[in-house]
C-alpha cells in the first residue's frame, strides 16, 4: 500500500515537483536535492531526500554558516508548504520510509534515546505522522516521542488513513508550519526500561553511528 500510494502521488504531482526543482535551482542553486543520513527501521541509517531549502553561504574562512544564517525566504516558504518533502516519496518506493510513521531524525540522535524512546524505530519512519498532525513543529520533544510511541503501540491501517487525511488539512492550513523540525537539538534525557519491539527487531540505537 505504501508503494502504491507513493507511485500514485508521484504520477499526480510530478509537474509540481518539476516546477519546484526549477525554482530551487533558480533561487538556491545546485544541488536541487538535499540528502542527509537519518535513522530508520531498526536504527539502521538511510539517505533521506528533500528539496533543498537553504543556501551554501560560507564565512570568511570558507566554513559553512549556521542554519539560521543560511535561511532563504524561498526556502522558508517551500518548507511551510511541505513541498520540500516531495522527493521523500522516492524513499517510500525504495522501502526506506512509509507514508505514515515517526519522522526520521538525525543519526546523531540514535545514541541519545532512552530504551523507551528507541522503540520509535520498531516501525519504518514516515513522511507524515501523529506528531505532524498534532502540532507539526510546535510540539516539544517529549510530546513528539509520546506521539511516536502511541503510533507504534497502536499501528493499524485505519489509523494510517486518518493521519493521511489529517495531513492534508494540516498542510493546507499551515498549522504548526512555523520553524524547523530540527531547530531545537535533542540531547536525550537518560534511559528507562522498555518492552522490546513487537515485531522482533533488535534495537540498534546504542551501536549505530553516523556514517
Amino acid at each position: 500500500m505504501d508503494v502504491l500510494l507513493a507511485l500514485t502521488a508521484i504520477a499526480l504531482l510530478w509537474p509540481i515537483a518539476l516546477i519546484v526543482s526549477l525554482l530551487v535551482r533558480w533561487n538556491l542553486g545546485s544541488p536541487v536535492l538535499f540528502r542527509q543520513q537519518r535513522g530508520g527501521l531498526g536504527g539502521e541509517t538511510f539517505e533521506m531526500l528533500k528539496f533543498r531549502t537553504m543556501t551554501d553561504a560560507q564565512g570568511v574562512n570558507g566554513e559553512l554558516l549556521s542554519n539560521e544564517e543560511r535561511k532563504h525566504p524561498f526556502g522558508e516558504r517551500l518548507r511551510s508548504t511541505s513541498l520540500d518533502e516531495l522527493p521523500a516519496l522516492l524513499n517510500v518506493v525504495r522501502g526506506d520510509m512509509s507514508m505514515v510513521g515517526p519522522r526520521p531524525l538525525l543519526v546523531s540522535y540514535l545514541e541519545r534515546y532512552s530504551d523507551e524512546e528507541a522503540r520509535r524505530h520498531c516501525v519504518r519512519p514516515g513522511i507524515t505522522g501523529l506528531a505532524q498532525v498534532k502540532g507539526r513543529n510546535t510540539v516539544s520533544w517529549d510530546e513528539k516521542f509520546a506521539f511516536d510511541l502511541a503510533y507504534v503501540d497502536n499501528l493499524n491501517f485505519r489509523g494510517d488513513l486518518l493521519v493521511l487525511l489529517q495531513t492534508v488539512t494540516t498542510v493546507l492550513s499551515r498549522n504548526g508550519a512555523d520553524g524547523n523540525e530540527l531547530a531545537t537539538e535533542f540531547f536525550g534525557a537518560g534511559f528507562s526500561e522498555a518492552e522490546p519491539c513487537t515485531d522482533g527487531l533488535e534495537r540498534s540505537s546504542r551501536r549505530t553511528t553516523e556514517g
